[in-house]
């Protein structure tokens, strides 16, 4: 792989605390292990994303929290990539899938958004969906509810009980897809 800049893992979420808590921030809570694993607090970068700069399974590596909106995140990944020259294939984005049920983590690189506004956005400001993706599975809204304000409400006290090992379980997937590629991550954490 090329070693133009650092690894760039992107959490997505929403910004503020009435979001903190929700299944569609789930990527900015894995972001949150990683940053407590490495001992570092974010700060403000002038791409509109919080970032930490730090090693994480011996590579350089930016831990990054677009403060957009999710479905602007683009915008903040591309002047990232930009100002840290990272070549798409050392990007990473964590995020939240209703296609898979709670507590199920899959590894890939590349694909479509699915319907997810956060993919949308960085698909269309990168021009390429072809970065690695660690998908949580946070499941699909009962009955008729829609997804959209789904996965905008705080996750269940059953969901809260069981989030701590997931949230390790999609951190230590970020960390196995530096060390030991996408095949190796695949076949040890894909459910």
């Amino acid at each position: 792989m090329a070693d133009d800049g650092p690894w760039l893992i992107v959490g997505l979420g929403n910004p503020g605390p009435g979001y903190a808590a929700t299944r569609h921030n789930a990527g900015f809570l894995v972001l949150d292990e990683l940053a407590d694993r490495v001992g570092a607090a974010f700060r403000s970068h002038k791409s509109r994303a919080e970032v930490i700069e730090t090693h994480l399974s011996g590579h350089r590596v930016v831990l990054a929290k677009p403060k957009s909106y999710m479905n602007e995140s683009g915008g903040p990944v591309a002047s990232l990539r930009t100002f840290y020259k990272t070549p798409i294939e050392q990007l990473v984005v964590v995020h939240d899938e209703i296609d898979l049920e709670p507590g199920t983590l899959r590894v890939k690189l590349g694909g479509g958004d699915n319907g997810h506004n956060g993919l949308r956005s960085l698909r269309r400001s990168l021009g390429s969906g072809e970065f690695f993706r660690v998908r949580f599975g946070v499941g699909r809204p009962p009955g008729r509810q829609d997804p959209a304000d789904f996965v905008l409400r705080p996750f269940t006290a059953a969901e809260r009980k069981e989030l701590p090992l997931q949230l390790d379980r999609a951190a230590d997937a970020t960390e196995s897809l530096l060390s030991d590629g996408l095949a190796a991550t695949q076949n040890r954490f894909n459910d």
